[in-house]
């Protein structure tokens, strides 16, 4: 029994300790007690709640073990322990998990449930919040809470309490105040020392314990130019700073096991009382009866004690004496009994009035009870006044927090400012990200700015800019796609190489990426376009990618020698560009092309002139075409190989009546030019950002490009000077110091506006 005894003795386990212990009963570490007879025990106050009324005949007994002896089948107790400290083990094919509750909530939904009975599971949670764990923390939602408090079985998301302090030398440090229920600190820091190892967990210089007779501190020194908060969630998604209790209300009710919702518990409990209040009246009313009966002898022999004195002096034995009495003055044999028995103060007139007193206050309370024993709502009124004294009695402060409006999606960047990020994948796989204001405009022309220290042959072969909170759908030369969130990829510095990109997602042997789309929701309204070297194309519902897989989903069915270029969102109504290295492009209704399945192989976009391929996709969306006749129309910018680039007018590219046509001149194709690189659209108020392979970048404003028609060569945008030819371009938001403007286009963009993996013409 002892490593029971010392369970209910540890404060970290029960919510309130049955046993008050002295001396060694473990930690919170995981560390053993000490042996028992180093240890002293005795019961909490609480405890002898349990226990109060266990010799009034409340309960059966049975015998025990061994039969030497009666022991209670279930102790009389007037607190709700099964709800209150919770229960968990394992028996023969099933098993019960049920968690802590706060005692002072608890007996208030007991006395709501008195007073209605009617009361519904879920009306319980006006009473009792939620679970409430010794250790404190934080559930996260009430969808596992209503769960459980409907079925009797859910499941709920706990975390620990974490808090980042800043040092006076900028340094921060995360500062655990609290675990999950069942956790132990130990386990928790060898974790996380081997998820630093592994390099899972960047960031953290130093671990350590410092927690004492005080409470809990465990202090996590976080690295400079790291984020503590990218950290901090780190720690709860990789370690059990957050782990899940799974709520399984399976208790013996008359001794049948069975899964209770939290209605059914309570009202359980009141029926137990209930019984235990009746056993207990009967019992006293039993009790207060024979007293009055032995009470209604003394007065018979003081009213005729000269006639009872000689009656007993005459006799020769005290059963003739007790014979006589009952034959004489009408007594019982414990009547008698008790007058011989009585002794000779009781004679005396004080004596004889605190006889006449007790009887009738005795009469009174054998009123009373037998009013109890035939009234049944008196009887739930005594449970509702020994209820309410229970919560006088123990009642106190919650110690877990419920964050409502989470439930199980709560996600790690609830603690992740929502903030604009350049994200750049190099050639062998390496991604980054960091603040888009990094990079600085200059005028066109200019040489750049180092964004990357490449390894030898490695280049940056992506960049995009999206919100820290956005999805990542990645697509590659496999026709699979896999998702990524931004916050989920560590912030590096400008020159930093960045971390391997199959550390963060799951990639098959030879698997490279071939397109991005960045996403804030699924809307089903919306659609990934997709087109291949081969100037197929593909739309499907956006629906149809938001259940991620760890290995990925089929996103198109790719034949031989041919490979995805490029995916994009489109809504109905959208103009697609498909433009070739050659310099043509087809423009066609997004209509055109029919909503498939996920895997199929798409139809015909353009069709090809010999050696030609697809190299861009652009979209032209409603508010595009729209804003045509505006100050700052959308344009259409060509940008070749060799560094030159151009701007024309929407208007200038036909909308062709279907797809598959061979498409109109881009951009004129020369010796100077080079072949055409990419087509994107823009405004005079984005910005280009102009990558090159070996890692230079330079960021532009657009309307330093000259806008002219379509079959022109274009101006400089680079220098490449003596790098060799070819890079990536982009287009990214604009600069701005106006904080009321920034303002506006944050909103816009956790509206999920900017879709685009490449244009964000507008945030």
């Amino acid at each position: 029994m002892y490593p029971t005894l010392v369970r209910m003795a540890q404060p970290w386990i029960m919510r309130y300790q049955l046993i008050d212990g002295q001396g060694n009963f473990g930690s919170i570490d995981g560390d053993p007690p000490a042996a028992m007879r180093y240890t002293e025990a005795r019961m909490q106050k609480v405890t002898m709640e349990m226990l109060s009324e266990l010799e009034k005949d409340t309960v059966d007994f049975r015998s025990n073990y061994d039969e030497t002896r009666k022991e209670p089948v279930v102790f009389p107790s007037r607190t709700p322990n099964l709800l209150i400290n919770g229960s968990s083990g394992i028996a023969v094919g099933m098993a019960t998990n049920m968690p802590p509750h706060n005692i002072g909530e608890v007996c208030d939904a007991i006395i709501a449930m008195v007073d209605n009975p009617e009361l519904e599971p879920l009306d319980l949670l006006q009473y009792i919040k939620g679970p409430d764990f010794p250790t404190g923390g934080f559930v996260l939602g009430s969808d596992g809470i209503r769960d459980y408090f409907e079925t009797g079985r859910g499941r709920l998301l706990v975390r620990g309490e974490m808090e980042i302090e800043t040092l006076p030398n900028d340094s921060e440090r995360i500062i655990i105040r609290s675990i999950p229920y069942q956790v132990t600190t130990s386990l928790l820091i060898e974790r996380m020392v081997n998820l630093v190892k592994e390099k899972r967990i960047e960031g953290i210089s130093d671990i350590r314990d410092e927690s004492g007779r005080d409470g809990m501190r465990i202090v996590i020194q976080v690295k400079r130019n790291h984020d503590a908060n990218v950290v901090q969630n780190l720690l709860y998604k990789y370690t059990q700073m957050q782990s899940t209790f799974g709520v399984i209300n399976l208790c013996l009710r008359d001794g049948v096991p069975q899964v209770l919702n939290m209605k059914e518990m309570i009202s359980n409990f009141i029926e137990f009382r209930h019984d235990v209040i009746l056993r207990r009246t009967q019992f006293e009313l039993r009790n207060a009866e024979a007293r009055l009966h032995i009470l209604e002898g003394y007065r018979i022999a003081l009213d005729h004690l000269d006639e009872v004195i000689a009656t007993i002096r005459a006799s020769a034995t005290p059963p003739e004496a007790n014979a006589a009495l009952q034959e004489k003055f009408g007594l019982s044999e414990i009547q008698a009994k008790a007058i011989l028995d009585m002794r000779l103060q009781r004679l005396t007139g004080l004596e004889r009035d605190k006889i006449e007193q007790e009887y009738r206050e005795l009469l009174e309370i054998i009123e009373k009870l037998r009013a109890l024993v035939s009234s049944r709502e008196l009887r739930l009124n005594v449970i509702k006044e020994e209820t309410s004294e229970l919560k006088d009695k123990f009642g106190d402060r919650r110690r877990t927090s419920i964050i409502e409006g989470h439930g199980g999606s709560f996600n790690m960047e609830d603690l992740i400012a929502d903030e604009m990020m350049v994200v750049t994948i190099s050639h062998d796989g390496y991604v980054k990200r960091l603040p888009v204001d990094t990079y600085k405009v200059q005028g066109r022309g200019g040489k750049g700015l180092s964004a990357s220290n490449l390894k030898e042959n490695d280049f940056i072969q992506y960049l995009f800019v999206a919100s820290a909170h956005s999805y990542i759908l990645l697509f590659t030369d496999h026709g699979m796609c896999h998702w990524l969130k931004v916050y989920e990829i560590p912030e590096a510095s400008r020159t930093a190489r960045g971390k391997a990109i199959v550390n963060l997602v799951k990639f098959s042997e030879g698997e490279k990426i071939k397109a991005f789309v960045t996403l804030k929701n699924f809307d089903p309204s919306k659609n990934i376009v997709m087109c291949t070297r081969n100037g197929l194309i593909k739309k499907t519902s956006l629906a149809a990618y938001s259940r991620p897989r760890t290995n990925g989903i089929r996103a198109i069915k790719l034949l031989d020698g041919d490979e995805l270029i490029d995916a994009r969102i489109s809504s109905v109504g959208d103009h697609i560009l498909l433009a070739t290295r050659f310099g043509f492009n087809n423009r066609f209704d997004e209509n055109e092309a029919r909503a498939m399945g996920r895997n199929t192989k798409g139809v015909r976009g353009i069709r090809l002139r010999d050696d030609d391929f697809v190299i861009s996709m652009a979209l032209i969306s409603q508010e595009d075409m729209l804003a045509a006749d505006n100050e700052n129309p959308p344009t259409l910018l060509a940008v070749s190989e060799n560094g030159y680039g151009k701007r024309s007018p929407m208007s200038a590219y036909p909308v062709n009546v279907h797809r598959g046509g061979k498409g109109v001149i881009t951009m004129k194709t020369t010796a100077r030019n080079g072949k055409m690189a990419a087509l994107m659209l823009v405004t005079d108020d984005d910005d280009l950002m102009i990558i090159t392979h070996s890692g230079m970048i330079i960021r532009q404003a657009v309307k330093e490009i000259s806008t002219i028609s379509r079959n022109t060569q274009g101006v400089r945008l680079i220098n490449f000077g003596f790098q060799r030819s070819g890079s990536r371009y982009h287009c990214v938001p604009p600069e701005t110091d106006n904080e009321e403007a920034l303002d506006k286009e944050v909103e816009e963009l956790k509206k999920g506006s900017s879709d685009h993996p490449f244009c964000h013409h507008r945030w």
